[in-house]
């Protein structure tokens, strides 16, 4: 009879699998940074070398060869738009340092009551963010080391939360799959946690209610009452990747990538992605990308992903980038992302 009840807690456990969609805040967090990044499916916590990665691994900071900064715009679903702007300071034998702005805006609404259910003529506004800064450094040739600190806000007309959190990221470069003996193109692992932080609970004048605290309706009719929310935790994930180039030349180089996700309000899923560069030396750098977000993820909505760019290089080590990625993205529809970088 033991065995039974074990066996049918074990079924049940598999068949109404538990997670936990719904159930943090400030998700635009988890909203993929980068064109590069996104045309890979986001299998990037190996490979990111550029000022996204204070979005995916802030260890990726220390392979910026020098100044940087990169701006990505994002329309995303049913008008909303999404705006990263970033920026990053090589300090010889210091470490890279970053300054970085993620903002989601809403757009306005219209304010509606159970008296104007058309409108009262008011409109609303929403929108999130969160500034970082962050640092990374080379420990070792074949190890780097990251953090970043940000402040998130989110407002909701009169109403606002905030919350501080950190991301902590590593990214080693091992001897397996090294071609020309070039550490620094051989199998990479990168790992990183994002979005480790304090709880956000929603305040303003927005929850004030007056109420009437007696049955009489005496003198304590209009007492100045406030709805108490609740708090919520951030969307924390952790990731774990490995990346490798099968092509490594002078004029190409090929890069294949796969992340394992961890979130804390949904299933694990697992991205992969890939990348092909060829260089015309002196002149620019030509990129195709594809990729595939969220494989194994319960009743995901994502799907394939590519994309493409050029980086222009110019005298003095000055180098202009320009990117573009597609998303798919099921019933929520599809995402085009535009990114522009100057290397400095």
């Amino acid at each position: 009879m033991a065995r039974q009840i074990i066996l049918l807690t074990v079924v049940v456990s598999f068949v109404f699998t538990v997670n936990r969609n719904g159930t943090t805040t400030a998700n635009f967090l988890e909203i993929d940074i980068g064109s590069s990044a996104t045309a890979m499916g986001g299998a990037y916590v190996s490979v990111v070398d550029d000022v996204s990665a204070v979005f995916w691994n802030p260890a990726g900071l220390s392979n910026v060869t020098g100044n940087e900064v990169m701006f990505m715009y994002q329309p995303w679903i049913i008008g909303i738009d999404h705006v990263f702007v970033g920026a990053a300071v090589k300090a010889p034998s210091i470490g890279t340092f970053a300054l970085s702005l993620n903002f989601m805006n809403y757009g306005d609404e219209a304010v509606t009551t159970v008296a104007a259910q058309e409108g009262t003529g008011e409109l609303y506004a929403a929108n999130d963010y969160s500034i970082g800064l962050s640092f990374a450094r080379k420990i070792v040739n074949w190890f780097s080391f990251g953090v970043s600190a940000k402040l998130i806000s989110s407002s909701i007309w009169h109403m606002k939360a905030s919350a501080a959190a950190v991301d902590l990221g590593v990214i080693i470069n091992s001897k397996f799959l090294v071609p020309n003996e070039d550490r620094t193109k051989g199998l990479k692992i990168g790992m990183s946690i994002s979005n480790y932080g304090s709880r956000m609970r929603y305040d303003g004048i927005d929850l004030l209610n007056p109420i009437d605290i007696t049955d009489d309706h005496g003198n304590f009719e209009n007492v100045p009452g406030i709805f108490k929310t609740e708090s919520w935790e951030l969307p924390l994930l952790f990731r774990i990747g490995i990346s490798f180039q099968p092509v490594a030349t002078d004029r190409q180089n090929l890069i294949v990538a796969l992340d394992a996700l961890h979130p804390n309000n949904n299933t694990e899923s697992i991205n992969i992605g890939t990348e092909y560069e060829f260089i015309q030396p002196g002149v620019a750098s030509y990129f195709l990308r594809a990729g595939y977000k969220g494989k194994y993820m319960v009743d995901s909505e994502y799907g394939l992903t590519f994309g493409g760019g050029i980086k222009m290089r110019f005298v003095g080590n000055q180098n202009v980038i320009i990117d573009y990625s597609y998303k798919t993205m099921g019933r929520l529809g599809n995402v085009h992302l535009y990114t522009v970088g100057l290397e400095f």
